[in-house]
């Protein structure tokens, strides 16, 4: 089942208001479905691709047979959610470095939602309903790795909350709300704080002393038109062992020309190497400048929870912030088309 996603507001940092709308913390996390089934758990991201064995500290067989749950799975960076240091585990399919990660930094899994449970399909009931069921499972007691994160009545004040204390932001959930699977829709509404993008790597610098290693990547989105469109390069971030992933990734896409529209105006373009926009990368800036690129990025990591296929007819970036339009990624809304990447 695919997860339902949240519509940017129309303004960041401005949500619905009024006695019909309930409100969650936005979790800089990663976007999973849950299910249980026969004693055996299954986690799948946004994309549909399993990652069970990624998290093996969220393992457990007291769940009820069949249920289907919805939320975020989270890890913690200076005491808060942060997607830059759960990058280095979605990806990770061996199940014993998975349990070494795990074991110097543990995941949380945080559900907001219920689907199924019992054999009965719960999508068709409004959210006030599935929230009542869901925090009647008492997940906290199957594992202290599960949470239900609790809601909110006064969205002004959480909004102002979540941004003193450093969290992503805010989501608004109308409370007779049916849940929609893969689709996006305005009885969710999310707004963030912090200004992050999923974009696609289109192309590759090496540093200037040695052509093997990666110096720094430029960085695409889709205009909606058949067409790309430059957001700069990104080099801050990627010194080091995520450099060299980055580059084992994206180097084996290679193609002759650029997909950009037009060449960006920079001296170092004659040292690019295209490659097709098949990876997808999480970056920090700070606003754009006159010519859209991205002011001062800095790379979080790698989406392998989405795909080239959620960028198409995004306009803008994943939980941009208040300088910026907000181009789902999640987040890529990124799909209509983050993320959810929780991430919503």
């Amino acid at each position: 089942m695919l997860p339902m996603l949240a519509t940017p507001a129309t303004h960041p940092g401005q949500i619905p208001e009024g006695s019909d709308w309930v409100y969650e913390v936005k979790w800089d996390g990663m976007r999973v479905i849950t299910e249980s089934r026969g004693g055996r758990l299954r986690m799948v991201s946004r994309r549909g691709n399993a990652v069970t064995t990624a998290f093996p500290e969220l393992a457990t067989d007291q769940l009820p047979d069949g249920i289907v749950l919805d939320g975020e799975v989270v890890a913690m960076a200076e005491g808060k959610p942060s997607f830059a240091a759960l990058a280095g585990r979605i990806h990770v399919r061996d199940l014993r470095r998975s349990a070494k990660l795990a074991a110097v930094n543990p995941v949380t899994y945080l559900v907001f939602d219920i689907l199924r449970l019992g054999g009965h399909d719960l999508t068709g009931l409004p959210w006030d309903k599935r929230r009542e069921t869901l925090e009647s499972l008492q997940l906290g007691a199957v594992s202290p790795r599960w949470q239900v994160p609790p809601i909110y009545d006064d969205g002004a004040l959480l909004l102002e909350i979540t941004r003193s204390q450093g969290l992503e932001g805010v989501v608004a959930k109308r409370r007779y709300s049916r849940y929609y699977p893969g689709r996006r829709s305005r009885d969710w509404i999310k707004t963030a704080h912090r200004s992050t993008l999923t974009c696609a790597v289109v192309g590759w610098i090496p540093q200037t002393d040695n052509d093997s290693l990666l110096g720094a990547v430029w960085m695409g989105l889709p205009d909606g038109d058949g067409r790309w469109r430059t957001l700069g390069r990104c080099g801050a971030g990627l010194a080091g062992a995520e450099g060299n992933r980055l580059l084992m990734l994206v180097a084996g896409h290679p193609r002759a020309r650029t997909v950009y529209a037009d060449l960006p105006d920079d001296p170092d373009i004659r040292r690019a190497r295209w490659v097709e926009p098949r990876v997808l990368i999480e970056v920090r800036y700070l606003g754009t400048d006159d010519s859209g690129r991205l002011r001062q990025p800095v790379y979080l990591g790698v989406r392998t929870d989405l795909g080239p296929d959620d960028l198409i007819g995004t306009s803008g970036g994943d939980r941009a912030g208040a300088d910026e339009p907000d181009l789902d990624l999640d987040e890529a809304d990124l799909d209509e088309a983050d993320a959810e990447g929780g991430t919503r």
